[in-house]
Formats: C-alpha cells, structure tokens, sequence
C-alpha cells in the first residue's frame, strides 16, 4: 500500500475517534420494540453531528444475515430477540474508519465471544511483515475455540480515500498463500462467527447502492437523482437517503449500470452470525486501533 502522510494519518484517527464515540451511543440504542430506522438515523446523525460523514449506510443485520442490510425508507421493524450486528462506518475527507460490533438481543453469548475473540487475538497477532494468511489461521482458530465456523466467504480489507474494500482482502480462514502487511497499512479486521455452514449467499434485494461509472441517461428523473448520488462519490448509499418515489429512477440507473446494488448476504444454513471489527494501521512491532 501507499505510506500515509501525517494529515492522512489524522484523518484517519478523527474519523476513527468519532466512530469509537458513536458506536456507544448507538448500541445502547439497540432494545427490543425500538425500530431499526430510529438507530440508522440516530447513528447517521450523530456521525454529522460530531464532525464526521457516514462512509455507508448504518449495516442493522439480524440473525442469519450477515451485511448489507440497512432500513429502508419509512420501515416499520423493529427489534425482537435478535442477534443484532451493527457495522457503521464514518469518513473525514474520504478516509474511512469501520467498525462492527454484535448486540445479542438473543442470548448467544458465546457467538458473540467467538468473533469478538478472534478480532482480539488478531490485534495481539499483527505487525509490519505479519502474512494475512496467518491472520486468517488465528480467526480461525479462535472461533472453532468456541464450536464454530468462521464465515469464510466475508473478509477484512483495506480502505483507501473514498474506497470502502481496498486491497488486500484479509481473510477468516487459513489459506495457502497470503499478501504480506507493511507499517503504515489500514485495513479492517473483521470477523464473522456461525453456527450455520460457514458460507453466506447473495439473497437479493438490496437498499444500499454504490455509483459506477457517470453515462447518460435519458429518463429526466434519473438525471436528477444522478446529481444527488454524485455526492457520495464511490462510497456506498441508502436508498433511504435519496427520499421517496425514487424506485423508476434508481431501476433506470441500475440498468444502465451507473450505479450496483448490494443485496443483503445472508448465511447458507440460516446459521446465526456473530461479527466483531475495528480498523487498525499496522506498525513495526505492532498495530494501532483507531476505532477503539
């Protein structure tokens, strides 16, 4: 990877201090009967509110699903005895801090544990030289420590100015052949704890999006919600964000392939999923969370 400046550096770690504050506050808002889109938006609102952007959507994933799920416009659900992962994300002039953490409305402490270990022993593991496939053996051996699997088709990644998964991909699993991590690389460690298969799918509809490629577009309404989408850059987005009456429009530009869904993954057995994750830069001897 590219070396950090010091300001990038400090962008960083402000959208990281952010983010620490802001999960706090939002999974004490995660109970049973409060709706999913009052915690989206409260989260959402307090990231502007302490200085940051939301990098994406607010995830609110239950149970079997595993990401990309997030309330959509005017949603009615609301919390029962789930288990609940809430990935949230904040940017400071595009540099992204990510965070997840699991809000066990259903009494599964131990899965729970399973990823919040694994994540734990990865910070203790990583420095400057370490080979993500070894990041992978340590995930995976913290949660089969506990009966489970870990989910081995989500990964950690890095983050780069503007772009949420960044190469390298850091895997939840051990594998033959990794990429070597260097000082000064920011990537997510992140987790996925099941008492399912181990594998999620794609289980299609999708309320976050994410802009492609600018081509034209002929439908007048598009062109106009176009404009709006532009402002996220490459940055995923809520549907939710763009207002109502925006389903004809957001279809013209899928076709069109300006913008790409991201259907909500879900795990292939209707396992339950756990999930931990804090962004780290990785040093000599070491790493430094800045989400904590």
């Amino acid at each position: 990877m590219m070396k950090q400046t010091d300001e990038i550096i400090e962008k960083y770690r402000k959208a990281g201090r952010i983010l620490s504050e802001v999960r706090t506050e939002a999974v004490m808002k995660v109970k049973e009967g409060v709706s999913l889109l009052s915690v989206a938006e409260f989260t959402e609102n307090l990231i502007q509110e302490k200085g940051g952007k939301p990098a994406f959507p607010v995830n609110i994933s239950r149970n079997d699903e595993a990401a990309h799920s997030t309330p959509c416009f005017n949603d009615s659900s609301v919390f029962g005895k789930d288990i609940v992962k809430l990935d949230i994300g904040v940017h400071i002039d595009g540099y992204i801090a990510d965070t997840a953490v699991t809000v066990d409305l259903s009494d599964h402490p131990e899965l729970v544990k399973a990823a919040e270990k694994a994540l734990s022993d990865v910070i203790k593991f990583v420095h400057s030289g370490v080979n993500t496939s070894d990041i992978g053996g340590v995930i995976e051996d913290a949660i089969t420590s506990f009966g489970y699997k870990p989910v081995v088709n989500l990964t950690g990644h890095g983050l780069a100015q503007y772009i949420q998964h960044a190469p390298p991909a850091i895997p939840n699993k051990r594998l033959p052949h990794g990429i070597i991590l260097e000082e000064g690389d920011i990537v997510a460690i992140e987790p996925f704890a099941t008492d399912g298969a181990g594998k999620i799918y794609d289980a299609g509809s999708a309320e976050i999006y994410h802009f492609v490629a600018n081509k034209p577009v002929r439908l007048p309404s598009a062109r106009t919600l176009l404009q709006k989408i532009e402002t996220y850059k490459t940055l995923p987005f809520a549907k939710r964000w763009l207002g109502d009456h925006v389903d004809f429009a957001m279809l013209a530009l899928v076709k069109a392939n300006i913008i790409q869904p991201y259907p909500i993954l879900k795990e292939v057995d209707a396992g339950l999923i756990s999930q931990a994750e804090h962004t780290i830069m990785v040093t000599a001897d070491g790493c430094e969370v800045i989400t904590r």
